[in-house]
């Protein structure tokens, strides 16, 4: 295969090193809205740099990953589509609800395939808990609590373009407690804090937040998001049932310190961040977009399961704006 990268950022270079380790792929073509940034990416991992997006399109594609600035995503998503060319797009699909209806819109009726970047879907914690919850092992659930706290904040200037904390971090969240409980969210109720830098303020977003999340069965959910989690890294998913419970993330490396006498501390080193929290799910998610493009396999997480994300994400801004419930049916278009 020949597989084309748009975006060459910190995930877009490891995505494409994972991609040139592939057998099945012959030649990684990388493109850059700063070409010299491209090229540089490309002599270090030894692949193919593009002059342009132009060039990297006329390059004679199997398929096009994704990892450009999220404003960028929607018109190389349509492209792609439009040029016959299976593509895999990191979350989100665009900026906001509107763009995102747009570019489903644009490609419905399209058997081109698209595959947004939800790597959780493809770590091995949550496919058992998924796992558990659809054997029925764990009875009815009555609490889910998912955690993501990052280690270290995103730089400043990333902030005002992230789309805010709920949108930004949360979605993942919210994606994946809807895939494993199989169930849809109905109703938020979220909060957010500024302990942390100023620009968070600035830029209207929050360094931490809180949202009670209930689905469509009546479970409660609640989920704990931080930009300031010195302390290591940590992604973790609770799944309590009526008859047993799961734990995702509760392994070796997850950065927490019992004080119980006589418990010793977890080895470590804890997980610095995203990259390497997910690294095995990131390869496992770019796999499977191999089969996606030889057409062995559908597309796991299209864009109508963002859009679901997404609208769980959008509720609990809007809650935590206006300081109260929001249902999700509220932010639908």
């Amino acid at each position: 295969m020949k597989l084309g990268l748009a975006g060459t950022g910190r995930i877009g270079t490891s995505h494409a090193e994972t991609l040139k380790g592939f057998d099945e792929v012959g030649e990684v073509v990388v493109a850059d809205v700063d070409a010299e940034r491209a090229r540089a990416a490309a002599a270090k991992l030894g692949v193919t740099a593009a002059d342009s997006i132009d060039a990297l399109f006329g390059a004679g594609l199997d398929g096009l990953v994704v990892t450009a600035a999220t404003d960028a995503h929607p018109a190389l998503i349509t492209r792609a589509v439009d040029a016959g060319i299976p593509v895999f797009c990191e979350k989100p699909v665009a900026v906001d609800i509107p763009g995102t209806l747009s570019v489903i819109e644009h490609i419905t009726g399209s058997d081109v395939p698209v595959q947004i970047g939800f790597q959780r879907r493809f770590d091995a914690g949550y496919t058992a808990a998924r796992a558990a919850v659809a054997s029925g092992e764990l009875g009815w659930l009555h609490t889910v609590r998912a955690t993501t706290l990052d280690a270290a904040p995103p730089p400043a200037e990333y902030v005002p373009h992230s789309g805010g904390l709920f949108r930004d971090c949360g979605v993942h969240d919210f994606d994946i407690i809807r895939w494993v409980t199989g169930r849809a969210v109905t109703e938020v109720y979220a909060r957010g804090a500024n302990r942390g830098e100023r620009f968070f303020v600035d830029a209207g977003d929050v360094d931490t937040g809180a949202a009670t999340l209930t689905l469509d069965d009546g479970t409660l959910v609640t989920v704990s998001l931080s930009r300031y989690n010195g302390a290591g890294h940590d992604v973790r998913l609770e799944v309590l049932g009526s008859k047993a419970n799961v734990v995702v993330g509760l392994d070796d490396r997850v950065p927490l310190r019992s004080v119980e006498p006589g418990v010793p501390a977890l080895p470590g080193p804890v997980y610095p961040g995203f990259m390497e929290r997910f690294r095995p799910a990131y390869t496992s998610e770019l796999k499977t977009f191999l089969d996606v493009v030889a057409r062995r396999a559908e597309s796991p997480c299209g864009v109508l399961d963002a859009l679901e994300a997404f609208y769980i994400a959008e509720a609990c801004e809007l809650s935590r704006r206006e300081r109260r419930p929001v249902e999700v049916a509220e932010v639908r278009r």
